[in-house]
This record gives C-alpha cells, sequence and structure tokens, in this order.
C-alpha cells in the first residue's frame, strides 16, 4: 500500500484537527435543557420588560457568565438601557371632523393608539393626510411624501410596501416584504417628516396578522427608548377607514389603488383630526446582558463575533382575568436564551483568533430596544463587529437534515454558511419568499442597519410550512404549525417531552459558524447593494 502524499497528509491533519476542536466545543442537551426549563418557569414570570421577572433573569444570566468563565467587557456583565413606558389610559379620545360629521373612533374596536414623547398628556388637532405607503426609499426611487407639506398633519397610511408589477416584479423585494413595509418604519418616518402624528390602516393580508394582535398590543403598557417620539402613534381598522374616507368624500380603494402607481402623491383629506392621549408614564433602567471570550490571536482579538439572543418575553398580566396570566415564552425566547448559555459553555475553553461575545438584549419584544441601544453605544466597536448571529424561537420537534439560514444571502455569510453546513452534513434550506418581513422582526437586524453583516440562524418555526427536512417528519411538521397558536399566548410553555436534538443541532451550527467567521483571514462582507448602514472597518 503506498504512502500518502505529503498533501495528503497535510489534509488528514487538518481535517483531524478540525474534528477535535469540533468534539472541544460540542453544545451539550443537558444544560441548554436545565436553562430552557427554568427560564421559563412560572417563576421568572414571562421575563417581562420593567417587572420583577425580567429582574431575576437579568441576575440568573449574568450568574451563569460569571460561573462559566465568560469576561465582562466593561465594570460587570450588564449594559444599561434607559426606557420610558406609556400605558394609555382610559379618557383618550379619537375623533374626527369630517363632511359635517363628528366621527368618534372607540378605542379597541375602530382604533388603538398611544403616544411615544413621554408626556402623560399629549393632545393634537391636525388636519389629515392620506401618504399611501408612507415610504421615503431612495433606493427604490420612492417618496410618498414628495411634493406634500408633511409637517404638523395627521398622516394616515397602509401597512406593507409596493407589490410587484409585470413591469417591475422585484421592486420593493417582490413577494417578500422589505423594511419600508414594517409599521416600526412607518413610524420613525413620521417622526423624521416632522408629523402630528401616524394612524396605519390594519388589514388581516398587509399585516398578516388579525386586528387582536395590535389591539392587544397597545392595551398594554408599551416602551420606548428614552428620547424623541411621536405625540400620537397607532392603528385603525379598516371598516373604520372605510367610513372615515366616505365622510371626506373620499373612496379609500380607489386611494389604495393609486398608492401602487411610481409617482403617486399625498391626498388631503378634508378631515380635521382631534386626539387627547392620557398616558401613565414610567422610566426605568432594563439590562442587557454581556459576556465575552476573549480572542487568541493578539490582532485579531481586537475584532469580535457577537451572538445573540433577546431574554424578554411578555411578562405577567394579572388584570387580563384568566386564570393563567403568565407569558412564559418558552420557545419566544427561552429557546435562545439558554442555547446561547449552552454555546458559551462549550466555548469558554477554546478561544477563537477572534474574541466571541454572548449578547442577551432585553427588551425585543418591544422593538428590538435592546439591541438598538447596543448598537447606538456599542460596548464592542462596530467597525470591530464582524458579524452578529441570532437565535430566537428555536427547533424544538427534532433534528433536520437542513438549516434555515435566510437573510445570510444579504452578504458572504451564506458562503460561509453553506461551507459549515456541509462540514456537519447537512444543506441549507431553500429560500422562500419572506412574506411577513421575518428579516426585520429579530435583533440582528438591529446590527444590519448598523452596517454589521447579520442574520437569524433559523429554523422549522419560522418556516411553519414543513419546507425544512426533518429526519423524522411524522409529526413534526404538525407540531410546529401548532406552535402558531401558541406564539405570543400563555401557552407557549416548556414542555419536558419535548424532543431538543434539533434545537442542540440549531446551536452547534451556529457556534460552528461563529468560530468559521471568528477564525477567517478576513471579516464577512455585505453584497453589492444589501448594506442597510456604512460601517468603516
Amino acid at each position: 500500500m503506498p504512502l500518502p502524499s505529503s498533501r495528503a497528509c497535510r489534509a488528514l491533519l487538518g481535517a483531524a484537527l478540525l474534528s477535535g476542536a469540533a468534539a472541544a466545543q460540542t453544545v451539550a442537551e443537558a444544560p441548554l435543557r436545565a436553562h430552557l426549563s427554568f427560564l421559563a418557569d412560572d417563576l421568572l414570570e414571562g421575563r417581562g420588560t420593567g417587572q420583577r421577572g425580567g429582574q431575576l433573569t437579568v441576575r440568573y444570566l449574568e450568574t451563569q457568565a460569571a460561573a462559566l468563565g465568560l469576561k465582562p467587557l466593561a465594570q460587570g456583565y450588564r449594559q444599561k438601557v434607559e426606557l420610558v413606558g406609556q400605558k394609555t389610559l382610559p379618557g383618550s379620545t379619537l375623533r374626527f371632523d369630517a363632511g359635517g360629521k363628528q366621527l368618534a373612533a372607540a378605542f379597541g374596536q375602530d382604533a388603538v393608539y398611544a403616544n411615544a414623547n413621554g408626556r402623560t398628556d399629549s393632545t393634537i388637532a391636525a388636519p389629515v393626510l392620506f401618504v399611501g405607503y408612507g415610504i421615503d426609499a431612495p433606493d427604490q426611487n420612492w417618496n410618498d411624501f414628495a411634493g406634500a407639506d408633511v409637517k404638523g398633519k395627521l398622516l394616515v397610511a397602509m401597512v406593507n410596501d409596493p407589490q410587484p408589477t409585470a413591469a417591475e416584479p422585484a421592486r420593493f423585494g417582490g413577494q417578500s416584504l422589505t423594511w419600508y413595509g414594517r409599521w416600526t418604519y412607518k413610524f420613525e418616518e413620521a417622526l423624521r417628516q416632522g408629523a402630528a402624528g401616524i394612524l396605519l390602516i390594519h388589514t388581516a393580508a398587509s399585516s398578516s396578522y388579525p386586528w387582536s394582535v395590535p389591539a392587544n398590543s397597545f392595551g398594554h403598557e408599551q416602551f420606548h427608548l428614552d428620547g424623541p417620539g411621536n405625540a400620537l402613534q397607532g392603528w385603525i381598522s379598516e371598516d373604520f377607514a372605510r367610513t372615515l374616507f366616505a365622510a371626506a368624500g373620499q373612496d379609500l380603494d380607489r386611494l389604495r389603488a393609486a398608492a401602487e402607481v411610481r409617482g403617486f402623491k399625498p391626498v388631503a383629506l378634508d378631515v380635521q383630526a382631534r386626539a387627547a392621549v392620557k398616558s401613565a408614564v414610567r422610566r426605568l433602567t432594563e439590562y442587557n446582558v454581556v459576556g465575552m471570550v476573549p480572542g487568541s490571536d493578539p490582532k485579531l482579538a481586537a475584532e469580535a463575533v457577537i451572538y445573540s439572543a433577546h431574554w424578554d418575553h411578555l411578562g405577567i398580566d394579572e388584570q387580563n382575568g384568566k386564570p393563567d396570566h403568565i407569558w412564559n415564552g418558552a420557545i419566544d425566547n427561552g429557546s435562545g436564551t439558554a442555547a446561547l448559555l449552552a454555546m458559551a459553555q462549550a466555548a469558554v475553553a477554546h478561544p477563537a483568533k477572534r474574541s466571541q461575545v454572548f449578547l442577551w438584549p432585553c427588551a425585543e419584544e418591544q422593538g428590538l430596544l435592546g439591541s438598538l441601544a447596543w448598537v447606538r453605544a456599542p460596548l464592542w466597536p462596530l467597525a470591530k463587529t464582524a458579524a452578529d448571529l441570532n437565535l430566537d424561537s428555536m427547533n424544538f420537534v427534532g433534528r433536520t437534515r437542513d438549516i434555515g439560514v435566510a437573510g445570510a444571502e444579504r452578504s458572504s455569510l451564506a458562503a460561509t454558511s453553506a461551507q459549515v453546513a456541509k462540514s456537519m452534513g447537512l444543506g441549507l434550506a431553500a429560500p422562500t419568499p419572506d412574506l411577513g418581513g421575518a428579516y426585520f422582526r429579530a435583533d440582528h437586524f438591529s446590527f444590519a442597519k448598523a452596517g454589521v453583516p447579520a442574520f437569524n440562524v433559523g429554523s422549522a418555526v419560522f418556516s411553519g410550512d414543513g419546507s425544512f427536512a426533518f429526519e423524522h417528519p411524522q409529526g413534526a411538521v404538525e407540531k410546529m404549525r401548532a406552535f402558531t397558536k401558541d406564539y405570543h399566548q400563555v401557552s407557549d410553555q416548556y414542555d419536558p417531552s419535548w424532543d431538543l436534538s434539533g434545537m442542540v443541532q440549531q446551536a452547534q451550527f451556529t457556534l460552528n459558524l461563529g468560530y468559521a467567521v471568528a477564525n477567517a483571514p478576513a471579516m464577512p462582507t455585505w453584497k453589492a447593494g444589501e448594506a442597510y448602514g456604512k460601517v468603516k472597518r
């Protein structure tokens, strides 16, 4: 038998070293399951923002970070996040004078709204302006505010973004929702435009969820980062919008059709809006929790890969009148929180060339606030951040033969993901249109907006349609689809019978991908036209 060549010897040695490194960095199921069962326990009261359960969670995470051997980035494992909590109170009013009629919008039925300016009382008296989709997108050559005096007006806008046409099948992402279609973007744009406020017209088709979702959200305390905000922002039901537009002598469907055409101009409605928003306001400090494994390379250690998973859920609500009033958030996102702890346990004894940062942001359920606070005042320079790999709502029904990397295609992370998946005997899940805008709804997007290549390492939870290839598919797809009924409900509770092998697999892939990025000669780069922000590296 001939001796192997020197090249073959090097290849065999490299494979052995890689195999040994992978074995040394193995994510174990036992600690992941233990963390998950505790984080989703009633004792932590749903890990609510500004609630005792959130305080307990932060204390648990920083204690675990220290016990695992993660190093603090600052004086400790916490980063302060200053928040304002506001809840619209009974007695708040919203009415419209249109066509000689006065239309009062019943809170919860016709409209839901709040202010985001930190005041206990906000009043507006403003003319109403229909602004189509409410989008100013230079990259799409689209401006719904062109030629209009927006300042001091109450804007009424549609959710989603302009739909593809035969002439422009790829405009605004084609079938996929873009950042411009998200309600958070439209609230932000109204503030930038100097409007008096903004109301979005709800339809189940355009928003991808029923009226009960915004109604429940605005019926509870809402949070935002301390700073400027709209005096009025919220939603109106489609039925109320039809009544309002008809009273103003306008046809809602005709205006919506006109707003699909490039060059649409805002339409002033013959309507005067009057609102008085009374709010309970409190200022509080929440915390991101963060720890690191310092890099081993003298030069590359100044750069870092960040792994993130938000620790918060919806907390406890003793006023809901139901026996179970704790939103445990086992999958969303006790799963990601626990996975990061298990990944850190695997990583601490095996530094990569670049540093590895484990970040648990707060207040994700309130609008990605913890990760937004991080990128505004990062404890690790954004220019030295190679990537953010996020975990949110993970696979709890068993192993798959592929892995979801939706969003990775926006950067060179796609190629690295393919290599890592292949090394694990996995494929990449087939891409599907992002109809609900999932890329913009998790903490990685805060990093992407700041210019850092980032995506959420997906699982079958996000597809919900059986597009993932389960090793044992019988019953798995049905279980995953059934979770849609538990999403943001008190029924999202830990079940000891869950098969967490797929969750461990997902965490292992994410850690392996992080090592691949951390040990690569160069940091990942955006593909042409995909960067949301500019970071000088």
